[in-house]
């Protein structure tokens, strides 16, 4: 057991490789230390013992946004729309979810993060919005700031999610694809006007969120944002009591 006064590992896995480099956007490493975490990235790799090794080491876990999900992996041939895909990082991404949710350790996903969390349980999705039926909003927002808002979202009252961040907030918007089906033990805890999915979590794991905007970019200008990474790190600190 950890002192109280120690802070959470936090385990940021690499959302991104380019020119042999892995990588993670500097807003989530600041969204986790400023919310009271030790951000650790932790970098694609091949073993499983390693795996195991990283679910040891870290209190919780954060995955972030990034390219599309290969779509044979949730059953489906490319379809147009799809963008850039890297089925090394999807399996390596897979694999680490799989493990987490068989534990019992907090998992945030955001983004891509989330379709991940939905591949992982065997979820499926629109490869691009413009296959989701009925008229959707416009998902990749063009403003200056990725901070600013586009739209609000509608949070089921029975969730996590509402506990954190009660029953609507404005978000930003930054995404092409959409979930079409919810794996198994997920729920849809949010919805957009749209009725685009949200934000899903697991119904029988402790902490098992995942959401499609970008709080992390939301971080210092919104206070539910910092509300929800609070949530998220304590979380991880209720499960090492």
């Amino acid at each position: 057991m950890k002192s109280e006064s120690a802070k959470p590992l936090i385990g940021i896995v690499v959302c991104g490789l380019s020119d042999n480099r892995q990588f993670v956007s500097n807003p989530y490493i600041q969204s986790v230390r400023y919310s009271g975490g030790i951000p650790i990235l932790l970098p694609l790799i091949r073993s499983d013992t390693m795996l195991e090794q990283y679910l040891r080491l870290c209190d919780g876990f954060l995955f972030c946004g990034g390219n599309d999900i290969t779509p044979l992996l949730f059953g489906q041939e490319p379809r147009e729309g799809i963008g850039n895909t890297n089925i090394t990082l999807d399996l390596f991404q897979i694999r680490l979810m799989k493990l987490i949710l068989s534990s019992t350790k907090p998992v945030f996903s955001i983004c891509r993060g989330m379709q991940i969390f939905n591949t992982a349980c065997q979820g499926t999705m629109f490869q691009d919005i413009r296959y989701q039926p009925g008229e959707s909003l416009d998902h990749m927002q063009r403003s200056d700031s990725r901070s600013d808002v586009s739209h609000p979202v509608r949070i089921e009252r029975s969730s996590r999610l509402f506990s954190c961040l009660g029953r609507s907030v404005y978000v930003n918007s930054f995404h092409h694809q959409a979930i079409d089906r919810p794996g198994v033990n997920l729920k849809v805890s949010a919805l957009a006007p749209d009725q685009t999915i949200e934000a899903i979590e697991h119904s029988s794991h402790p902490f098992a969120i995942g959401v499609q905007w970008h709080p992390e970019c939301m971080f210092r200008s919104s206070e539910k944002m910092r509300r929800l990474f609070h949530c998220f790190i304590t979380a991880t600190k209720k499960a090492e009591a």
